[in-house]
């Protein structure tokens, strides 16, 4: 059953399909590469279960359990030739889609400053320890541009960041946002994958997103410039141009 999932659809139904993964920050985040690829594409929007106040069934706790109910998703739509674009732990749901699609109904991936593999020496920044302005410092190239202080939110949107972060925080497992029986098992994909990484990023450095993309049986790492954990937000031009040209790439 996918009746709990929220889905936002856009594009043309005959376009390829494009699930696109939010990260922690929510469908907003990613709401740009939505609307990039709307105008050609079959474009899925979902909201995870538990953001933006949307109900969370007991039974999704874990990264593994929505991966799950998002190849649930794609079986009942029918839906073949996929392309899965994943931000931050949007990414690591792609990951772990790629692992169990045994029907081969993905043709591409595509992990943006994804999380959820552990990395010798290159552990993820602990996300719950920082503050507005940290979080600012270490998700941005330039900071001072997203920086938002939270004592000019209005309480309604403040309740809905913390009670979305409280929710990151049942998914990811907490501080170390990885699953260790991740990445072992990301040798098997053979869909062709791309990971793309801000350079500028401090909650997962690029050299943890080179490690990611070398963990793949078939993987590209590509470093934009002047961008940090969110690359298509700073820099949308560089970002596209790469997505648009991996998604001519693969499509069936």
């Amino acid at each position: 059953m996918t009746s709990h999932l929220t889905l936002t659809e856009s594009g043309p139904a005959e376009g390829r399909p494009v699930l696109v993964l939010h990260g922690g920050g929510g469908p907003v985040t990613v709401a740009p590469i939505a609307e990039h690829f709307a105008g050609t594409a079959r474009t899925l929007l979902p909201t995870h279960p538990g953001w933006n106040g949307t109900p969370r069934p007991d039974g999704l706790t874990r990264v593994a359990d929505l991966a799950a109910a998002y190849l649930r998703l794609l079986r009942d739509r029918r839906l073949t030739d996929v392309l899965v674009i994943g931000s931050s732990l949007g990414g690591w749901i792609g990951a772990e889609l790629a692992t169990a699609d045994t029907e081969g109904l993905i043709s591409g991936v595509v992990l943006m400053n994804a999380v959820g593999i552990e990395v010798d020496g290159e552990p993820v920044r602990d996300f719950f320890a920082l503050d507005a302005r940290g979080v600012a410092e270490y998700a941005y190239h330039d900071p001072e541009r997203f920086y938002v202080d939270p004592a000019t939110m209005p309480a309604e949107r403040l309740a809905a960041v913390q009670a979305n972060r409280a929710t990151l925080r049942v998914y990811s497992g907490g501080p170390a946002m990885n699953d260790p029986a991740l990445r072992p098992r990301l040798a098997a994909v053979t869909v062709p994958t791309l990971v793309v990484w801000g350079e500028s990023d401090r909650i997962a450095p690029p050299s943890y997103g080179k490690e990611y993309a070398a963990s793949f049986g078939n993987a590209r790492f590509e470093v934009v410039a002047e961008a940090g954990h969110l690359p298509h937000l700073e820099q949308p031009a560089r970002t596209f141009a790469l997505l648009d040209a991996f998604a001519a790439e693969t499509a069936r």
